[in-house]
């Protein structure tokens, strides 16, 4: 179990190598550098009802041209983000559909896309298969670097000033 899990996180840490963090990060500005690293849009929808009441909290949606990102608001920011980064590691890892993907499942969650549209849908429900715990990880990965990105980022003018100079801030020796 711990070799799998250790593959698992190298997996994980090689995609998110690849990935140039914004900062001061936030989600919008992520889905900025995502959508300009993958030379597409990244949109972010809230979850249709439909979806949420089929215990789905995330979804990633790619279409020929876009990519789509619907996450549940009926829950804390917080988790929104999580919901958000998982999503973005199941486009990292260029994950394929699943089950969502066959029958009419995509055209009752989503019944004003036509079904010759999407490409890939990817629900997240459950964590037992291999995308899953990759995109997991990913997500938590992620957080973990967003976060220590803003404790290492200047506070105030005189903070701002000696990051531009590069000098280090008087609290950072």
């Amino acid at each position: 179990m711990l070799k799998k899990y250790a593959r698992l996180h190298q997996r994980c840490q090689s995609a998110l190598s690849q990935l140039s963090l914004p900062r001061p990060f936030t989600i919008d500005a992520l889905r900025q550098e995502l959508s300009a690293q993958r030379r597409r849009p990244l949109h972010l929808h809230p979850l249709p009802e439909q979806a949420a009441r089929n215990s789905i909290c995330g979804m990633w949606l790619a279409t020929e041209t876009d990519d789509h990102i619907f996450f549940e608001q009926r829950t804390s920011r917080v988790h929104q983000e999580h919901i958000l980064l998982h999503e973005i590691g199941h486009m990292l890892f260029d994950h394929r559909g699943t089950d969502l993907v066959q029958g009419a499942a995509p055209q009752a969650l989503l019944p004003d896309l036509s079904p010759q549209l999407v490409q890939r849908l990817l629900g997240r429900a459950s964590y037992t298969n291999r995308q899953e715990q990759e995109a997991e990880m990913l997500a938590s990965l992620l957080s973990i670097r967003a976060s220590q990105s803003a404790a290492r980022a200047p506070h105030g003018v005189l903070g701002r000033l000696e990051a531009a100079l590069g000098a280090r801030a008087a609290d950072e020796r």
